[in-house]
C-alpha cells in the first residue's frame, strides 16, 4: 500500500529522516527549535519587542512634535498681552469687571 505523497515531500523526508540518525545534526537542529521557540529571547518575542520599539518610537515623534508646538503658544503667550488675554477668556473663562460672558453653543445652531 503506497500513500500518494508529492514528490518533493517524498524526496524532504528522504533527505531528512537520514539526517535525523546523525548526532551532530540532531543536536544543531535541537538547539535551533530551542532558540526559535522556547529560550527567553526566543524569535517570537522578539519580533514582539521590536514592534513594541517602532511603536514608542512613533509616539515619541508625535510628543516631541506637540512639545514643540506647546513651547511655541507658551512663547506666543508671554511675548503677547493680547494673546494671553485671548487663551484666559477661551480656556478658562475669565473676564473683566462688569462684564457678563454670554456661552452660545454651537451644535445647537
Amino acid at each position: 500500500m503506497e500513500v500518494d505523497m508529492p514528490v518533493s515531500e517524498i524526496t524532504f523526508w528522504k533527505w531528512f529522516l537520514p539526517k535525523l540518525r546523525n548526532k551532530f545534526f540532531l543536536t544543531v537542529f535541537i538547539f535551533l527549535i530551542w532558540m526559535l521557540i522556547f529560550d527567553s529571547s526566543n524569535w517570537v518575542e522578539m519580533l514582539a519587542a521590536k514592534r513594541r520599539i517602532k511603536s514608542l518610537e512613533e509616539e515619541k515623534v508625535y510628543y516631541l512634535q506637540k512639545i514643540e508646538e506647546d513651547k511655541k503658544k507658551i512663547k506666543e503667550l508671554r511675548t503677547n498681552a493680547e494673546n494671553l488675554e485671548k487663551f484666559a477668556r477661551e480656556q478658562y473663562l475669565m473676564k473683566k469687571p462688569n462684564e457678563d460672558i454670554f456661552i452660545v453653543d454651537e451644535t445647537d445652531l
